[in-house]
């Protein structure tokens, strides 16, 4: 175990200073909450000073720095947080969700359910990606067992601006593009290989306007029987607070205060010492620990240390259950023993939890701590105050109530939303058919994933059946969505994928969220999986811009109204803002991660093509709009608009693909999505080993590159064994379904109503395809 040390006693009023607020000018406030990094606004100024008015006295600088964590943006969700409730109303059913705290718990099947969450931690990566990566893993890992999920899937969407970009490119203050992204990966790979949980699904895409500040977005699943369900609130007044895990230090300090801003030049000086530093070696006994202390029902509620630290933990706990606290600061087990008291309170330092013990139990439950080398100290207790009462050496350091500071009033920001663009689209495109199908297959957004995979072991724990690259072990491709076997007893599968549209959401917020969705129903229906749940993570700039706040709302309103259609429940979410700076704005980027069910994984379907001389289907009705395609972005023609959504007939066709995999008609599968049918077709190839021939007139569009090219509207590609050609079209009689061709040996034949327009030689090309990734 690492040496513990505990605060050395000092003098109380060297260490809990009282910060002058109570008749000073708006200005000095100001400056006073600028040099403190405290990011309070004049309104909420205003407001803490009508507060200690009321209580007839000053802060101290603890009840001050607890304030700051709970009162910002990346806390308090006060900009956001009236769009989630407007829009996601009523997307948690109490008939499939069995609990919605720090991550979503969804029933699988009797007795079991399965804890899903995503959040991002972009900030931290831009100025320090290595440790913002793996500490992002460790805080997901961490939600998921706040409500007693063992870990058992990560998923890693990432976006970086381009790899090689010219140098005026990366303005001053910025890291490279390629140095963040080998940073993440790396993070990402030690933390969670160390830690012992698969890697299994994901994605990387790239553009210019990640290039200031890159989006590290983390998604984890667990697994639970339903008798280890743990509140995120605290249970009873008398309770003990039993603090686990690792020893507190300076790193992560103002963590939620630099996340609540953008960044600027000067944001690698200022704000490293925001980034937490990760210990994976720590994180997994203390997983142990805290499931078997779960298993023995020795834990009432339970709360991760995460953004603000002690402060936020504690403070959320407590007050979630109706209580308030009495919480001895200087009992924090520390790495460094010189902390100031306010230090300790807001430290973000890692692999922490603060457990809810009754005090008949908590011997017990430290003893299991102890036995697997864990840290546990019984810092405080829950009280029936509604006061947030903190000591320091048996003196106070804060006596606060607690619902002003853990509850902020919401803002109600302008908002503005944007003008789609109107009309048909534009023109279809003019390259020969050979080198489009090479200009989209050779993307940087399109080109094998498979040097960062393989840096990830998505086999530990032994759950993954389908994994992401699928095919052949020499050749393998991108699959659509992964399949765990959570439980060794049971066939039923929980498939796990990851979407994203932000090039549509920046032409058309709403509806470009509606695609979002779309596109993760598609992947799980792929795969043979019904739609179940999404955790979804909303990146964007800047809130007090109005423009941002409304792609924001329209966004929202996007994927509630496309879950509803899908039957999604969503459990779980996280909001991310402030992303950008020195003049540089992302794109609005909602990330989701998605969850499928499937009643036989062994019938689950991959992407890869398996026999020549199949048939080739396609399977739901093309659109000739390219708004916001991978060939627009490439083309640099981006204002567009985006293909319309269709929810209601996705639904329907994927059913029939669900089936049809159950019955084994079909035996692959891939969604249309980003690079259109050129991409789909070259990874199934790619992935069997084998060719196609195929008539891109079927695709009913008026001109051959635009089938190749077109990602709209929502469609599919299968390939069904010609003995079960005769079943799979009676399966599919009445819906949009038309023969695409065959698959052959090798080789891309591509032809218009019956003259072969190209044959395109796949060998070369999957080369290409396959070392296209430079990092």
């Amino acid at each position: 175990m690492a040496k513990v040390l505990r605060a050395a006693r000092r003098d109380w009023a060297d260490e809990v200073r009282v910060v002058p607020i109570l008749g000073k000018t708006p200005r000095a406030l100001d400056q006073l909450s600028r040099a403190r990094g405290l990011g309070f606004s004049s309104p909420e100024l205003a407001r803490l000073v009508a507060h200690y008015r009321s209580e007839g006295r000053d802060p101290t600088d603890v009840e001050l720095s607890g304030i700051a964590q709970s009162w910002s943006e990346h806390c308090s969700y006060k900009s956001s947080r009236v769009f989630l409730r407007r829009s996601f109303s009523g997307l948690h059913p109490s008939s499939r969700v069995l609990g919605t705290g720090d991550a979503g718990v969804m029933r699988f099947e009797d007795g079991w359910a399965y804890a899903l969450r995503i959040e991002s931690h972009n900030h931290p990566s831009a100025v320090e990606p290595y440790g913002g990566a793996a500490t992002g893993i460790g805080g997901i890992l961490r939600d998921v067992l706040a409500v007693g999920g063992k870990p058992i899937a990560l998923t890693d969407p990432l976006f970086f601006g381009p790899l090689s970009p010219p140098a005026e490119r990366v303005p001053k203050g910025v890291k490279s593009p390629r140095y963040l992204a080998e940073g993440v990966v790396a993070g990402i790979r030690d933390y969670g290989n160390r830690v012992g949980v698969p890697t299994i699904s994901g994605s990387i895409s790239f553009d210019p306007s990640y290039t200031v500040n890159p989006l590290v977005n983390v998604g984890c699943v667990g697994l639970l029987p339903n008798s280890r369900l743990i509140p995120n609130r605290a249970a009873r007044a008398g309770d003990r607070l039993l603090l686990v895990g690792g020893l507190t230090g300076r790193d992560g300090i103002g963590g939620v205060a630099f996340a609540s801003q953008e960044l600027t030049e000067r944001s690698e000086a200022e704000s490293r010492g925001a980034v937490q530093l990760g210990n994976p070696i720590m994180k997994d006994p203390v997983i142990r620990a805290c499931l078997e202390a779960f298993d023995r029902g020795l834990v009432r509620g339970a709360k991760d240390l995460g953004g603000g630290g002690l402060a936020s933990a504690s403070g959320e706990l407590v007050h979630a259950g109706g209580f308030g606290s009495r919480i001895e600061l200087d009992r924090v087990p520390l790495r460094e023993p010189d902390l100031q008291p306010w230090e300790v309170w807001i430290s973000e330092s890692q692999e922490r939890m603060l457990l809810d013990v009754a005090p008949r139990d908590l011997e017990t439950a430290r003893g299991i701590f102890e036995r697997y080398d864990v840290p546990a100290t019984d810092i405080g207790a829950v009280t029936d105050s509604g006061r947030e009462e903190l000591r320091w050496h048996g003196e106070p350091a804060a006596d606060l109530l607690l619902r002003f500071r853990v509850d902020p009033p919401l803002l109600r920001r302008p908002t503005r939303r944007r003008s789609p663009p109107k009309g048909r689209g534009g023109p279809a495109p003019g390259e020969p058919v050979e080198k489009l199908l090479e200009l989209l297959v050779l993307a940087p957004d399109s080109v094998s994933r498979e040097p960062v995979i393989r840096v990830y072991d998505h086999e530990v724990q032994g759950r993954t059946v389908v994994k992401s690259l699928q095919g052949r072990v020499e050749s393998p491709s991108h699959g659509d969505a992964s399949v765990l076997r959570p439980r060794s007893t049971s066939w039923k599968g929980l498939a796990v994928t990851t979407a994203s549209q932000p090039w549509a959401c920046a032409l058309d917020p709403q509806r470009g969220g509606e695609w979002t969705v779309e596109e993760a129903a598609r992947n799980l229906y792929a795969v043979g999986a019904r739609p179940d749940a999404f955790t979804n993570c909303l990146n964007f700039g800047n809130p007090e811009d109005p423009g941002v706040l409304g792609d924001l709302s329209a966004v929202v309103d996007g994927l509630a109204r496309a879950a509803r259609s899908f039957g999604f429940a969503v459990p779980s979410g996280n909001v991310s803002l402030y992303n950008g700076g020195l003049g540089e704005a992302i794109l609005p980027t909602p990330v989701l991660m998605a969850t499928g069910l499937l009643d036989d994984l062994r019938r689950a379907v991959t992407s890869d093509l398996k026999r020549a001389g199949d048939a080739l289907y396609l399977v739901g009705e093309s659109a000739p709009e390219l708004g916001g395609s991978l060939y627009r972005r490439l083309t640099g023609t981006l204002r567009e608009p985006v293909p319309r959504t269709d929810p209601r007939t996705v639904r329907r066709l994927g059913e029939r693909i669900v089936r049809s995999g159950q019955k084994g008609l079909h035996s692959a599968a891939h969604d249309i999505s980003d690079g259109g049918l050129a991409v789909t077709l070259a990874e199934m190839a790619f992935g069997g080993g084998l060719g196609f021939d195929v008539d891109l007139a079927a695709t009913g569009l008026s001109d051959a590159g635009l089938a190749l090219a077109s990602e709209g509207r929502s469609r599919w590609v299968l390939e069904v064994p010609s003995e079960n050609v005769p079943p799979f079209e009676r399966r599919f009689a009445g819906l949009s379904c038309r023969r695409l061709g065959t698959v052959t040996t090798g080789g891309a034949l591509l032809r218009w109503g019956g003259p072969a327009l190209a044959d395109v030689p796949l060998e070369t090309l999957y080369d290409r395809w396959h070392t296209g990734l430079d990092l």
